[in-house]
Formats: structure tokens, C-alpha cells, sequence
């Protein structure tokens, strides 16, 4: 096509012409902001991660002492360990406990409507509200938990000032909301047509058969979908753990992103940040290409071939 006849046919004078300017149109707020607020901010931290800056003086370049200073610093390996404990144990977790519940909730009973509703309640509480409830149920002199361990004759925890119990009261929070993948899972098992079950009855096929060859077959890209959203959304976990306990006690729930914040906006240490952000950036996508490699084939597809 010459440059001509390219002009005569998107020109806006012509039917193709204003149907791609339309086109872009509806697609500018997109466009513009997937530039505004990712391109460019990636862009410009990619810069700082070479660069020191206090947010006072002018940026100092320093090439690579960043990633120099990551391999020494020890909170930097606390919040790294942190992190993926709180990733190995609250995904898995948050995948059973979802497809389960789901499948509680995917029957036809009278009132199913509202125990629907009331279980995904729990992901629409917004997280500073989530994080005041939280700190209030692990309250070591009077918190709710406390009450009902007192209840069955067993001790008090220090759920917030132990290290061994507070990675744990945040993983507890974490699985308390998981009603947003419980109805991807729900949307999930209600796309599978009765005839699939219809033959297996017929065939004599248990619940258990039918929910091992047939459900979790048919469910696995959903599952799968959760699997990557889980592990991305606990690699950025971080109102929780900056509201309820600071990282503390000891460093214990000193999350990745918390470290972030805390070299960021505290120590004003922004160049390392940016760093640091571009480190959480590469872990998040290596352990999704790992996922996709090793996981992913084992996806069933009804339409693949």
C-alpha cells in the first residue's frame, strides 16, 4: 500500500478513516494511562536505580552500588525470606480453601444467594478498615482470639509481639479475604455442562471420581489464573503488614514491599528503592514464567487440540 493510498483510506473524510479514529479514541484512556502511570514511572526508576537521591539534592550517579549494597544487606535477605514464606504458605492455602468454599457454594438450595455474598464480603473491606479489625482480633490482653483460646482452656498468644506467631496472624488475615477468588472458582464450576456428570453417574462414578477427573480437570485454567494473581498480589502484599505490625517484631513480617517503603520514604533513600523495585519486578516474572513452564502444560483446554 503506497503511502498515497494509505492516506486516502484512514483520512478521517473516508468510513475507515472515522472508524479508526474512533478506535483510537476509545482506547486514548488506556493508551495514556498505561504510559502516565507505568511507562514513564518504570522508565524513571529504572534511571534512579544508578543514581542516589534524597528527594532534597540532585540525583549523584553511582552505576550499580545498589545491587552491591542488596547482596550485604541482611534486611534485604530478612524481607526476601519474609516474603516468599508468606507466598509458599498463603497461596497454596488461599487455592484450597477458595475451590473448596466454591464448591460449598455452587448448589442449588434456597437463600445460596446470601452465603455467597456474605463470604465474598470479606474482599470488598477496605484494607486500612481490615488492618484496625485484625489488630483488634490479635490483641494479646483483650483481642478476640485471645477470648476464645481462654475459652478452650489454652494459653494466650502473643499473636503481634511474637516472631513466631506474627508472620502467621498475617497469613490468618490474608486467607480471611479470599471470597474474590472464591467466585472465579464459583464462575468457574458453573461454565462445566451437567452432561459431564450425567455420564459419569450413569457410568457409576463417586463424588470423589467425578470431582478428580471431572471438576479439576475442567476448573485447572482457573485454578491456574488464581495461581499467578496469588503469587503476584503476595510478592506486593503490604497495607496489612504496614498497618497491623510495621515489620516488627524483630523484622518478623518485614515484607518485600514494606522494605521498599521503608528505604523510600524514610530513610529517603530513593535510588535503592528503585532498585529494589526493579528486583521485586524480575522475581515476579521469573517465578510467572516458571509457572507457565512447568504448570502451565498441565492446564486442561476443552478447545485445545
Amino acid at each position: 500500500m503506497t503511502a498515497t493510498h494509505w492516506y486516502t483510506r484512514f483520512t478521517p473524510r473516508t468510513l475507515a478513516g472515522r472508524r479508526t479514529l474512533v478506535g483510537y479514541i476509545f482506547i486514548s484512556p488506556f493508551i495514556l494511562g498505561f504510559l502516565i502511570w507505568f511507562m514513564i514511572p518504570a522508565g524513571v526508576a529504572l534511571w534512579l536505580t544508578v543514581h542516589d537521591w534524597n528527594l532534597i539534592s540532585p540525583p549523584k550517579y553511582v552505576g550499580l552500588k545498589h545491587f552491591g549494597t542488596m547482596v550485604a544487606d541482611d534486611r534485604f535477605w530478612q524481607s526476601l525470606k519474609v516474603t516468599t514464606t508468606y507466598t509458599l504458605v498463603s497461596v497454596p492455602l488461599g487455592l484450597v480453601l477458595g475451590f473448596m468454599l466454591a464448591l460449598l457454594l455452587n448448589t442449588k438450595v434456597r437463600g445460596i444467594t446470601i452465603f455467597r455474598t456474605v463470604y465474598y464480603l470479606p474482599s470488598i473491606v477496605p484494607a486500612v478498615a481490615s488492618a484496625v479489625l485484625w489488630a483488634w482480633i490479635f490483641n494479646t490482653e483483650y483481642g478476640l482470639a485471645n477470648v476464645g483460646l481462654r475459652a478452650l482452656g489454652l494459653p494466650k498468644i502473643a499473636w503481634l509481639q511474637d516472631p513466631q506467631w506474627a508472620l502467621p496472624a498475617l497469613i490468618i488475615v490474608a486467607l480471611w479475604a479470599f471470597g474474590s477468588g472464591m467466585v472465579i472458582y464459583l464462575a468457574g464450576l458453573q461454565g462445566i455442562p451437567d452432561v459431564f456428570y450425567e455420564a459419569a453417574d450413569i457410568d457409576g462414578a463417586g463424588r470423589w471420581a467425578q470431582l478428580r477427573h471431572i471438576t479439576i480437570p475442567l476448573v485447572s485454567p482457573v485454578i491456574f489464573f488464581n495461581l499467578i494473581i496469588g503469587i503476584i498480589a503476595s510478592f506486593q502484599v503490604f497495607t496489612i503488614a504496614r498497618l497491623v505490625t510495621n515489620g516488627g517484631p524483630q523484622n518478623a513480617t518485614l515484607v518485600f514491599v514494606l522494605y521498599m517503603y521503608q528505604n523510600a520514604f524514610q530513610n529517603l533513600k530513593m535510588g535503592y528503592a528503585a532498585a529494589l523495585a526493579w528486583v521485586l519486578f524480575v522475581i515476579v516474572v521469573v517465578l510467572t514464567l516458571f509457572v507457565f513452564k512447568f504448570i502451565g502444560n498441565r492446564v486442561h483446554y476443552e478447545d485445545a487440540h
